[in-house]
């Protein structure tokens, strides 16, 4: 038993000692080997490697990936209009001297990230208040940013990094500026808004003017049309009337006599005193009574009361 517990407790020593002298290096990072405070070694090349153990080396890894540097604060920057804008920006950079890096910045990137934003923003501020805003905004909007890069190149090889892109994410006014440009966009977009009504305003009373001058057009024509077709009919009557009643003279003084009546007894409430013995009442009498006596009809026809 005793030589058993021997053996895995040999084990497990070898295995402390593999441990503490063994490594391996990630392809996505770099190590760095120290010696006392000293740093000793760089390793770039991923796999497994060996040191001497502490407290006579340590080693400390370094992600060697493209980081990501977004600006930490908004802070207006006047343009050569002395306008007031805010750039949102982010800075892609990565480690390429290890030793440079950790002798400025340590092995923590948040020291690097707290130095470098104060010179982005340095840069931003010279390259912004040389520009209007429209050259921000759109004409030398990749301008800046390359001009930007430029001027970070010299600063990132102090910090041990290169910089690899800046990209400006946003532009903007300040909270104030940009409430009054709202405000003058809304009363533009209100202007036009009222144009275009007046303009349709106009538009709907030339086309009613329009629909209702073709409407007075079309019943002037319908009404010609209709008197010219009761024309031609009236015109067909009389030739029928005229040709019937030349037939029949005593027929046609009939039928005149009862148009007479029916224009003359039309309405009820009406009243007429009238001579029975008169002609008017002639085709009202058969052919054999005398002029004295009255027709069936009273001679004077007792009158509705009035209303």
């Amino acid at each position: 038993m005793n030589r058993i517990g021997l053996i895995i407790a040999s084990i497990l020593i070898m295995l402390m000692l593999a441990s503490s002298i063994l490594f391996v290096v990630d392809q996505r990072q770099v190590a760095v080997v120290y010696a006392l405070g000293e740093i000793k070694e760089v390793i770039t090349e991923p796999g497994l490697k060996a040191k001497l153990p502490p407290p006579f080396q340590n080693v400390v890894f370094l992600d060697k990936r493209v980081q990501t540097l977004d600006s930490p604060e908004t802070r207006p920057i006047f343009t050569a209009e002395k306008k007031s804008l805010v750039i949102d920006w982010l800075v892609k950079w990565r480690i390429v001297e290890p030793r440079q890096f950790i002798r400025n910045n340590g092995t923590d990137i948040r020291n690097l990230e707290g130095r470098l934003s104060p010179v982005v923003q340095a840069a931003f501020n010279e390259e912004i208040t040389k520009r209007t805003v429209r050259g921000v905004l759109a004409a030398e909007r990749d301008k800046v940013m390359q001009d930007v890069r430029n001027r970070l190149v010299d600063e990132a090889k102090s910090f041990g990094i290169e910089i690899v892109d800046v990209r400006i994410k946003r532009v903007d006014f300040v909270a104030d500026i940009t409430d009054s440009v709202y405000r003058r966009m809304e009363s533009e977009r209100k202007q036009v808004a009222n144009e275009l009504r007046s303009q349709g305003a106009a538009e709907a009373e030339k086309i009613r003017a329009d629909a209702e001058k073709q409407r007075e057009i079309i019943i002037a024509e319908a009404y010609r049309d209709a008197q010219k077709v009761r024309g031609e009919g009236d015109g067909k009557a009389s030739l029928l009337y005229a040709d019937a009643f030349g037939r029949d003279p005593q027929f046609a003084q009939f039928y005149r006599s009862l148009e007479a009546y029916r224009s003359s007894f039309r309405n009820r409430s009406d009243v007429m005193v009238v001579d029975p013995s008169s002609d008017f009442f002639k085709a009202m009498r058969g052919p054999g009574s005398s002029a004295g006596v009255a027709p069936p009809a009273a001679a004077a026809a007792p009158a509705a009361p009035r209303r």
